[in-house]
């Protein structure tokens, strides 16, 4: 289905339209956007056994790229993965393992998912779907599949490469990869996302009733 790219995103409805007071303004919400990036990937649960643990990346991620459409989106989310690959503390797990080598472990999918979710979130919201609920909710649903797609195809890869099939306690590597990186998080993300498709379209309601 085409997208008719026109409507506004949240982040272009206050503050300086052009100029230098636009450019100042996307940059100071690049960088608080990176930093919100980095603060909710630290808030997490650890899902025992799997090596990816419950954070509230992929809600600020999602509201990110919604909030900021898709040009400022992936300026901002290529922006905080710049900073994780040259050694920054900003991901869920790198406090222990840093920069590239925590790219490349188990959540290295997950995150080219994140790259992938933001853009598509940027995209549905030019279009004018964060502005009601169930359009938003279905935007959330291809922005988690995004994620959880190449996240999980990358999770096989290093099962598979790096030796750690249990085959005593799964089926396959993919149902493995499943109880890993997948069916823990299914509950949390759907939280996540209907808290996120409530989110937007009331924030676009309060910013109607300032401007009326």
């Amino acid at each position: 289905m085409a997208l008719s790219l026109t409507d506004n995103v949240l982040a272009e409805r206050f503050g300086p339209s052009e100029g230098t007071g636009l450019r100042v303004k996307q940059a100071a919400l690049v960088v608080a956007g990176i930093a919100a990036l980095a603060l909710a990937a630290k808030v997490q649960l650890p899902m025992w056994p799997s090596p990816v643990p419950v954070t509230l990346g992929t809600f600020a991620v999602l509201g990110l790229g919604a909030a900021y459409g898709p040009r400022l989106g992936m300026l901002t989310i290529l922006g905080y993965m710049l900073f994780g690959a040259v050694g920054a503390d900003v991901f869920a797990g790198s406090a222990s393992v840093h920069g590239l080598a925590y790219m490349m472990g188990s959540t290295g999918g997950y995150l080219l998912g994140y790259v992938l979710a933001t853009l598509a979130l940027g995209l549905a919201a030019r279009a004018g779907w964060d502005r009601s609920v169930l359009k938003m909710a279905g935007a959330m649903l291809i922005g988690n599949a995004l994620i959880y797609v190449p996240g999980a195809f990358w999770l096989h890869h290093v099962i598979v490469a790096g030796g750690l099939f249990h085959a005593d306690k799964f089926a396959s590597i993919w149902a493995q990869t499943m109880a890993w990186g997948v069916t823990p998080y299914l509950i949390g993300d759907a939280m996540k996302l209907a808290l996120a498709a409530l989110l937007l379209p009331a924030l676009w309601k309060l910013v109607g009733r300032a401007r009326a």
